[in-house]
């Protein structure tokens, strides 16, 4: 989510912890609702008797992810307050999804048109705020802490992972849907805080100054390489992704157990994952780690299908599975948006890295949309042995373009 910083757009000395934590709230305003969508509701909803192909249909709401580069210039040229730029965005679409939130109480977890409906537009103005986000951290990291902000963005992730997944799940499970929803409401609240605590010093552009906009991307050869990386590397996760929590309750594992596991795997691949990451890709490079990656989610992909086929039984190495495939996924964004963030033009940093960042999303969306369908048709077994494949396949392609790639560009 956060793309190249350029020496003209690095901070002040002052405020630098103080910005670290304003970024730390402004990811956990993100991560809250958007894991009580994609974490908490699938499994809810299995659970209330809604059919698997019904709960695929939830990536739908990936889609305003998916296409957000076509409005980040807008949102890097509009002001919606004259003194606050990306702060005025971050609060007025963080209130729109309490809204929605709220919108869902009377819904009730069988009413899947609605549920669409209303995530659908708190996803449209959660994509829009991380927009904003990402602008806000081009705009004020230094260079040198690129590091740092990819690791408080991965620790946010996975805080907000506990409180809108693990905590949702569990509260589910004691107190039901209305006090599971106003809880989650309530927590949205806090990250605002983080908004008001902005500041920013960028000036409105001049008449003469050009445009952000995707045109100037795709005119860039050197990004080429990098795009088809992005739109190849995830090509497998959606599959297993979007039905591990449906998978898991059809394995035998009550709610509260599958929100426990998934809260204690995000927060330590989050920080931990995260630290790693980071030192991985500054020792080894991004092509190498990216490799690694790879071949330990492919791995951890066949044990998945070993199990769903009975030739591996218990819940344990299941539980091992889902935790570590958690691990590579937080690992392998801090590699990507690194990635991305080399190769991230100066004069339109935030929407660069916006394009590159939703192409990405293309392949996993795809592949959550047509899981349940795959898993109805199937099974899970022949469903995680195609994910197995194709990420193996993903793989070898990823290290083969890095390395066709300019030498300086494929190993930062």
């Amino acid at each position: 989510m956060i793309a190249a910083v350029q020496p003209a757009l690095q901070a002040p000395a002052l405020g630098r912890s103080r910005l670290f934590v304003v970024l730390g709230g402004l990811y956990l305003a993100q991560a809250i609702p958007s894991y009580l969508i994609a974490a908490a509701l699938p499994p809810i909803m299995r659970e209330a008797g809604i059919s698997r192909t019904a709960i695929g249909y939830l990536s739908l709401l990936f889609l305003p992810l998916v296409l957000k580069f076509l409005w980040a210039p807008v949102v890097d040229r509009v002001r919606p307050f004259a003194r606050a730029h990306r702060a005025g965005w971050v609060i007025a679409t963080q209130t729109g999804v309490i809204g929605c939130i709220l919108a869902m109480i009377p819904l009730g977890p069988t009413n899947v048109a609605g549920i669409l409906a209303v995530g659908f537009l708190a996803a449209l103005l959660i994509s829009t705020q991380d927009i904003a986000t990402d602008g806000y951290a081009v705009k004020q990291l230094r260079a040198e802490d690129r590091a740092v902000g990819n690791a408080i963005q991965g620790g946010s992730v996975a805080l907000g992972v506990v409180i809108g997944g693990t905590l949702s799940l569990v509260l589910y499970h004691h107190v039901g849907w209305t006090g599971m929803l106003l809880s989650a409401a309530g927590f949205s609240l806090l990250p605002l805080v983080a908004a008001l605590a902005m500041r920013e010093s960028d000036p409105a552009p001049a008449a003469e100054a050009p445009r952000p906009s995707i045109r100037a991307f795709l005119r860039r050869k050197e990004v080429r390489t990098i795009l088809w990386v992005a739109l190849t590397y995830r090509v497998s996760e959606g599959l297993v992704k979007a039905m591990e929590g449906p998978y898991l309750v059809d394995a035998g594992v009550p709610l509260n157990q599958i929100g426990y596991l998934s809260g204690l795997s995000a927060a330590t691949a989050g920080l931990a994952g995260s630290a790693v990451a980071a030192l991985l890709v500054r020792r080894c490079g991004t092509a190498a780690t990216l490799g690694l990656l790879g071949t330990l989610r492919t791995l951890c992909f066949a044990l998945f299908a070993a199990h769903a086929l009975g030739t591996v039984v218990g819940l344990w190495p299941l539980f091992g599975a889902a935790g570590f495939q958690t691990l590579i996924r937080y690992m392998e964004i801090v590699a990507l948006y690194s990635l991305f963030m080399a190769v991230s033009s100066p004069e339109q940093p935030g929407t660069d890295f916006t394009i590159l960042a939703c192409a990405q999303l293309v392949v996993y969306l795809v592949g959550s949309l047509i899981s349940g369908k795959l898993a109805d048709l199937l099974g899970y077994g022949a469903l995680f042995g195609l994910a197995t494949l194709l990420s193996g396949v993903a793989t070898v392609a990823t290290v083969r373009l890095l390395a066709s790639a300019r030498p300086g560009q494929a190993a930062r």
